[in-house]
């Protein structure tokens, strides 16, 4: 069965708008079935988790619904799924839990390739713990980040590295499990950005060896808000900062306050809607088995229209492409000779081509690769692009060139 785009982008009612929206890595639009099933949690009676009342009931399904699809999707374990306001938000209240058993002269490991929210919260908690951080460099010719970058940062006194799973400025994918080995032979646990990856890749955290592993699902398709997952016997590990008389539960005393069920509800229904646009694999196939076929049929169709851009773009004179790692994500970064991304984002904008233009909080990644603090114009496909926006946002280029 072909992948139908067409029947993918009937699904979202902001694509009625008319822009091409090369934007996902910031975020996506938004499925029918998502925002469908955000007004019939918050229409349906709701309140405090129970089992006795019908609006106790109903929380209780939507959260245990979310944990279940959110562990299908990651092929985590239910028990160790977190949700929280945001990846950022979960990192930093992660990395000042850890960091409460680091001692001076502890070391910690981030990567220059990385989203600042997976260095400044570890920066700062190695700070104030007296540890020492070390950089892991990628290389700006290829844009890769080796395994051995890392390991040469990793001593007998290090306590945690922070890696992305894939690059939200230039998509490149580092080899994980090989770094997972690295660290994990020197004792050390390993947390991993998976905001970008999870959008485009099928996710296995104990395939990769992620000991904690956040994502965000307003990136595919969900709402705004964030998940980590995690061993539940390691997070039964850690004592969070919480109010007393909360749950000490696994996950729930990680989730300060009560949880925003229309929320998770959401999210429950984006995991849905995922696994629905793979190919047909027969009936009694589970999410998880849907999940994998829909990744394939999703990766192929965003590997084809990148190939495409990447061609045109290379017969333009004056572009240059920093997205050259061998295995990356669907996401371009371009640079103008001359010219400012800002003014070529400028210029599609005024053609309904939505490309922006700046560093995306990867300030490290756009400082290694010369570019400043300004970084590049960012072209991000994802599963509801087709090849009329592709033309569209190359004629939008050729236009800008001239």
């Amino acid at each position: 069965m072909s992948y139908d785009v067409g029947a993918v982008r009937a699904q979202f009612p902001a694509l009625r708008s008319g822009t091409a929206h090369f934007d996902g890595p910031g975020g996506t639009q938004t499925p029918a079935s998502v925002i469908a099933a955000i007004g019939e949690a918050m229409s349906r009676p709701l309140s405090i988790r129970g089992g006795a009342l019908p609006g106790e009931v109903n929380a209780e399904e939507i959260v245990l619904g979310f944990r279940q699809a959110m562990a299908d999707l990651l092929g985590a374990d239910p028990d160790g799924v977190v949700f929280g306001r945001s990846a950022t938000q979960l990192t930093y209240d992660f990395s000042r839990t850890l960091a409460g058993s680091w001692n001076p002269g502890d070391e910690v490991v981030v990567s220059r390739l990385d989203h600042d929210a997976n260095i400044r919260p570890w920066v700062r908690a190695a700070e104030r713990a007296g540890a020492v951080v070390r950089w892991a460099d990628f290389d700006p010719a290829t844009g890769e980040l080796s395994p051995e970058a890392v390991g040469a940062q990793i001593t007998e006194r290090t306590r945690l590295v922070a890696v992305t799973g894939a690059s939200n400025l230039i998509g490149t994918r580092p080899d994980i499990p090989a770094i997972a080995g690295l660290v994990h032979r020197a004792g050390a646990l390993l947390y991993v950005d998976g905001v970008h990856l999870t959008a485009h890749r099928t996710v296995d955290v104990e395939r990769l060896g992620a000991d904690f592993f956040v994502c965000s699902p307003y990136k595919f398709f969900g709402p705004h808000h964030g998940v980590l997952a995690a061993r539940p016997e390691l997070l039964d590990t850690l004592r969070p900062d919480k109010p007393v008389p909360s749950t000490d539960a696994v996950p729930e005393r990680f989730e300060l306050g009560t949880l925003p069920y229309e929320s998770m509800a959401g999210t429950r229904a984006a995991v849905d809607f995922l696994a629905s646009l793979g190919a047909d694999v027969g009936a009694g196939v589970g999410r998880r088995e849907r999940l994998r076929s829909a990744y394939a049929a999703i990766g192929a169709h965003e590997t084809a229209l990148r190939m495409s851009i990447e061609k045109a773009v290379r017969e333009l004179d004056g572009v240059t492409v920093h997205s050259r790692a061998v295995d990356r994500t669907p996401t371009l970064l371009l640079t103008f000779e001359g010219r400012d991304p800002a003014d070529a984002y400028r210029t599609l904008a005024r053609s309904g081509v939505h490309a922006p233009a700046g560093s995306f909080y990867a300030l490290e990644a756009s400082r290694h690769l010369g570019l400043g603090d300004s970084g590049g114009l960012r072209v991000g496909l994802c599963a509801y692009n087709d090849t009329d926006d592709v033309e569209r946002l190359l004629t939008g280029l050729s236009d800008f060139l001239r």
